[in-house]
């Protein structure tokens, strides 16, 4: 329960810093206020929604992705990230077009960031 947790704090730690950096990046993606309490609510519904929402649509469209060679994925972020900022009143997106853009840097961010953080709370390797 206790790695699980702090793997959970981590996560949602993670998802929060690439929100706040992607808004810093993108003018067309906007979090106001721009606070820790604003970006860790963001971070736990961009989470919810990443987790529960995404599979689904992810599922259902298969064929169109398939079709798209993977490139329809990008579709569905951006889907999700204005999924979010209906949710959320603090987080605003300017067009769908910003959201496309803002899912991919969104992306790379949190990649970055779990590439250096993701290992806190993660089972130690067994040689």
């Amino acid at each position: 329960m206790g790695r699980f947790l702090v793997r959970l704090i981590v996560d949602i730690l993670i998802s929060a810093a690439a929100i706040g950096l992607t808004a810093l990046v993108l003018p067309g993606v906007h979090v106001q206020p721009f606070s820790w309490t604003t970006l860790l609510l963001l971070g736990v519904v961009i989470g919810v929604i990443d987790g529960f929402i995404r599979p689904v649509v992810s599922i259902l469209s298969l064929p169109i992705t398939i079709l798209t060679l993977g490139i329809f994925q990008l579709v569905i972020n951006a889907l999700m990230l204005y999924l979010a900022s209906f949710v959320i009143p603090a987080f605003k997106i300017d067009s769908f077009l910003w959201a496309l853009l803002g899912g991919i840097v969104l992306g790379i961010i949190h990649a970055i960031l779990e590439g250096i953080f993701g290992r806190i709370g993660k089972e130690p390797r067994k040689a």
